[in-house]
């Protein structure tokens, strides 16, 4: 499986030190990485399929102070979509007010129909990316029955409804930001961790120091904004528990890539 790594700050952060850590892990997770540095509805997203750890461009960029207010990081393990950039995380796309949206995955949808229509509009061929398409397909439909922009409010009820619904029987660990919020989601235990001091929130798939780290509350949406926790989702319950079976499908689905 891949490794995510998400920050949200009242002030720009400097994360050079958990990204370094954070990248190399991709000795074990070496099919692409990327970086995302969000401001408002705006996403520097950079990214490559090769291991993080042979990456001259990764290696001269974190020589550089790397700030921001929202941030997210992926190094992937490939189970669906092939090795090469298109399938790298971070996914951005904007919805129909303008409000761009960026998106990262560690997990797999084994079942769930809905997001089958997007294998033909993707640029790539990720479940992650098809995530990322019906959240906003969603929200832009919400949006044009109520005929203006939903709320804060409205949008994390939306999003937490999707959730319960595609956390059934599916790995979903998911980080993902308009620019304002850092939305936070798993399902599976201890394969996400927190650490929070007054003004800000990291968020990783295993502690990047030796800080006190805590397991997210999971089976449940959270939501921050400005470094804090402040919205949390509905406890749906479906815990991922990795199976015989499910390991045997994600096998079958490398030995294809």
């Amino acid at each position: 499986m891949c490794e995510i790594f998400g920050l949200i700050s009242r002030d720009d952060f400097n994360a050079n030190d958990y990204l370094r850590t954070f990248y190399s892990h991709s000795e074990h997770h070496p099919h692409g990485w990327g970086l995302a540095c969000i401001s408002r509805n705006s996403a520097l997203i950079e990214k490559e399929s090769i291991k993080a750890s042979e990456s001259n461009y990764l290696k001269e960029r974190l020589s550089q102070p790397v700030k921001a207010k929202i941030m997210l990081a992926h190094i992937r393990y490939a189970t669906i979509g092939n090795v090469e950039y298109k399938n790298c995380h971070p996914f951005s796309a904007k919805d129909n007010t303008g409000r761009r949206w960026t998106l990262i995955h560690n997990g797999t949808i084994f079942d769930y129909s809905p997001l089958s229509q997007y294998v033909k509009k993707q640029l790539g061929d990720t479940d992650s990316e098809r995530i990322l398409l019906y959240f906003i397909d969603r929200l832009n439909a919400a949006q044009a029955k109520k005929g203006t922009r939903l709320i804060f409010e409205e949008r994390f009820a939306l999003f937490d409804g999707i959730i319960c619904e595609m956390a059934k029987g599916n790995k979903l660990n998911l980080l993902f930001s308009d620019g304002k919020y850092l939305y936070a989601h798993t399902n599976c235990k201890g394969t996400l961790f927190y650490l929070s001091r007054d003004n800000y929130t990291l968020l990783s798939t295993v502690p990047l120091s030796s800080e006190e780290w805590q397991p997210l509350p999971f089976t449940r949406s959270l939501a921050y904004y400005k470094g804090s926790l402040i919205k949390t989702g509905t406890n749906h319950g479906h815990e991922y528990i990795e199976s015989e079976e499910s390991m045997k499908l994600l096998y079958r689905i490398f030995a294809n890539l």
